[in-house]
């Protein structure tokens, strides 16, 4: 029998945790880890088989440079000293524009952004891309303005809310909160309590709830109109909320007022006594809101996240208990970055800004094929797979072609990296400490740093320690006196104290923090990672200690250092802090504390939607009749971070969902071969007849057609998407994609 670590999954943001049992350097077993406070056993299909995620044929073992059409082994000094030396030179002849970086941790993995983010900056660059950009845009945007900062997302109280609505969201597949499908199964089973989904297939979810309202594709900014209007036209508005709690409601009151609700119902393809239903029992009981991509990344998808603050706000359950809350964190998921701020960059060619300091994706191959002078030219992709998880597979393809230098960084040799001058082998989740920053937990805030418990085969680094090398080989590290090296041997505080004599005298030092701590504590250590997390601790948020302090930690200058003690003695995570569930308002950051309601930027869009409208812009074209739902989530795709299809051998993983009435109509039979076809280009996948699937609205899960040992498995359902098929803030509408279906 091997030895039982205590550790967390990797494969999706609730990194549930897990107890695994390591034999002779392997993954042997997992099951769910009773211990952990925020998971307390649960974990789902995908966690149980990350041995899968951590032993494949595909993993990178030592830095490997491309010579031709073909890999060689190299030294780290070699690539380290070569990848330093083109990228200072790119950087010095077209200027700091011309570098991006693409990644600041995946799933489980959010170390490295430190180190990924502070080598961007010290060689001038804002353009940090992430998958942040990639569906949260809009979302996170409109937060920056209801609520003060973009990173104050909301979520359900679920334990104390009576009735949950849940739009574009399966929560039995892919999670989101904790114990996602045991909260919903309570719910379901509880007779004085009401699940209500949006959605418009049959899903998980939509099984279990007392009310399925099954939408039409793309009107769900149409369906929130309506009910905000019906809530306003019966005066089941909270008065006493809007007063005390918001501002600017009455610029935007009128637009919901003589709204024709009926038409606007008729066109969502619903039953008005239902929605009226809904939204009476939404208006008038204890009742909350989950929203997620299926409303993100389709049509009006800024509009029906500014939509949901409104609907939330009227009846007065935002930071409330039982409604929607703002949850904390030991540290945002990103910086707050407003575009209106002339210091935020926006992109040479597509005028494109950040949102939580991130970049969309989507745009990346239009400023890297621009002939603007100041375009890209270096991307240093770390922990993502661009040439699988972004729109428009082709567009990265002959985008990627062009660049001067592409790095990636690594745990397996994706299809990003093999088009890569320089591919660098990382460690993965359970080589490395590492831990992620959207804990998504209420009041509780829970952090778990994982630990390793696997010895890497070969040469790969941790992440942040491959950014560290390539910072001090360009010269971005000041000098370090042999002192602060002492000690870090010595003691946390002879450290402390030292490490605050130097950066007084060094005025490079705090911008090369991670850096210098890395180079000095990391090596004490072991871990540049875990020497960023007892830097993060040092200075961490006001609202950190403060929430700490409510967990039980004492008040003190110690603070820091004694939540670093307490995560380092429990693998299983931690109850870092504890918002206040009394007072959630205070976790709003606008000028007057209050939600704003009125965004100038959206209200012509508002306006615009009504069921005339509407009803003609949902019309097809004939060449592409059918609608796509690109990126279905299963309890079989992960992303592309499982790349072994055995996971799934004998399962129909990977097809192409549709409804029974659009496969008689076009003569098509259950397990055939099919061709769909997008203005992005085509696919060959096999159907799946099934009543799940809304009529004329076809499905494909995500995270497939990877090249596996040389032999590609399952469609690449971003061969379908354009990425210049997007929203105003550069969302792609993956849940939105004209089609066609043909037989092979």
């Amino acid at each position: 029998m091997g030895k039982i670590h205590k550790t967390g999954c990797v494969l999706c943001a609730q990194n549930c945790g897990l107890d695994i049992e390591v034999e002779n350097n392997r993954i042997v077993k997992v099951k769910g880890d009773k211990t952990n406070v925020k998971s307390e056993g649960y974990v789902c299909r995908k966690g149980l088989n990350v041995a899968y995620h951590q032993h494949n044929a595909d993993r990178l073992k030592y830095p490997l440079k491309k010579i031709g059409d073909k890999f060689e082994r190299i030294s780290w000094d070699q690539a380290i000293e070569e990848i330093a030396a083109k990228l200072k030179s790119i950087i010095d002849q077209y200027g700091p524009r011309s570098f991006a970086y693409m990644g600041g941790g995946g799933q489980g993995c959010h170390f490295e952004a430190a180190f990924g983010v502070r080598l961007m900056r010290l060689l001038g660059s804002q353009y940090q891309y992430s998958a942040l950009a990639q569906e949260f845009s809009g979302a996170f945007w409109v937060c920056g303005r209801t609520h003060g900062k973009q990173y104050l997302h909301d979520q359900p109280d679920i334990n104390n809310t009576d009735v949950l609505i849940t739009f574009g969201w399966n929560g039995m597949q892919s999670h989101q909160i904790p114990q996602a499908p045991r909260q919903l199964q309570r719910l379901s089973k509880d007779p004085d309590k009401l699940l209500i989904v949006v959605d418009p297939r049959v899903s998980e979810t939509a099984k279990l709830a007392d009310i399925h309202l099954q939408i039409r594709p793309g009107t769900d900014a149409l369906l929130l109109k309506t009910m905000i209007s019906i809530i306003l036209a019966e005066g089941w508005q909270n008065k006493d909320y809007l007063a005390n709690h918001t501002s600017g409601f009455d610029q935007v009151k009128s637009y919901f007022e003589n709204f024709d609700t009926r038409a606007a119902v008729k066109t969502c393809e619903l039953d008005f006594d239902k929605v009226l239903e809904v939204t009476k029992a939404y208006a008038k009981r204890k009742s909350s809101l989950r929203y997620d991509l299926g409303i993100f990344m389709g049509r009006h998808s800024g509009l029906n996240s500014y939509l949901i603050v409104i609907l939330q706000a009227i009846c007065g359950r935002l930071c409330m208990p039982g409604g929607n809350v703002i949850n904390g964190h030991m540290m945002p998921i990103g910086p707050h970055t407003d575009e209106r701020d002339p210091k935020i960059w926006r992109t040479v060619t597509t005028n494109a800004f950040p949102v939580c300091g991130s970049f969309p994706p989507n745009v990346m191959p239009e400023e890297i094929l621009s002939d603007h002078p100041e375009r890209l030219r270096a991307v240093i992709v770390t922990q993502s797979n661009p040439l699988r998880s972004y729109a428009d597979t082709t567009a990265y393809e002959n985008a990627f072609r062009r660049l001067d230098l592409l790095v990636t960084g690594e745990v397996a040799m994706t299809e990003t990296a093999a088009l890569s001058h320089y591919v660098l082998p990382s460690r993965t989740g359970y080589e490395s400490w590492d831990g992620t920053f959207f804990p998504m937990t209420y009041p509780g805030i829970h952090f778990q740093m994982r630990r390793p418990i696997i010895e890497p085969d070969g040469e790969p680094l941790e992440l942040g320690e491959i950014h560290l090398r390539l910072a001090d080989k360009l010269g971005l590290i000041p000098p370090i006196p042999e002192s602060l090296y002492q000690a870090a041997e010595e003691s946390h505080a002879a450290f402390a104290r030292a490490l605050m004599e130097y950066a007084m005298t060094e005025p490079k030092a705090m911008k090369a923090m991670p850096f210098i701590l890395g180079k000095t504590l990391g090596k004490a250590m072991g871990s540049v990672h875990l020497a960023a997390l007892w830097g993060m601790l040092q200075v961490a948020p006001k609202s950190l200690y403060k929430n700490a302090i409510r967990a039980g930690f004492k008040s003190g200058a110690t603070l820091g250092e004694e939540i670093f003690r307490q995560i380092m003695d429990h693998p299983e995570g931690v109850w870092v802090g504890k918002i206040d569930p009394e007072n959630n308002f205070s976790e709003i950051k606008t000028e007057d504390g209050k939600i704003n309601l009125h965004i100038p930027e959206l209200i012509e869009e508002l306006q615009s939607v009504e069921a005339q409208r509407e009803e003609a812009m949902l019309v097809m074209p004939s060449q592409y009749p059918l609608i796509l739902m690109a990126g279905r989530h299963t309890s079989m795709n992960a992303n592309t971070m499982m790349r072994d299809p055995a996971w799934n051998e004998g399962k129909r993983a990977c097809t192409l969902a549709m409804h029974p009435d659009d496969a008689a109509a076009l003569n098509l039979k259950d397990g055939q071969q099919v061709r769909i076809t997008t203005e992005a280009g085509s696919e060959e996948i096999e159907l799946e007849i099934t009543e799940t699937a809304h009529q004329g609205h076809v499905v494909i899960p995500h995270g497939f057609g990877m090249v596996y040992n040389g032999v590609k498995y399952g469609a690449n359902v971003n061969r379908l998407t354009k990425n210049t098929h997007r929203d105003q803030f550069c969302t792609p509408m993956h849940r939105y994609v004209p089609c066609r279906v043909d037989a092979l």
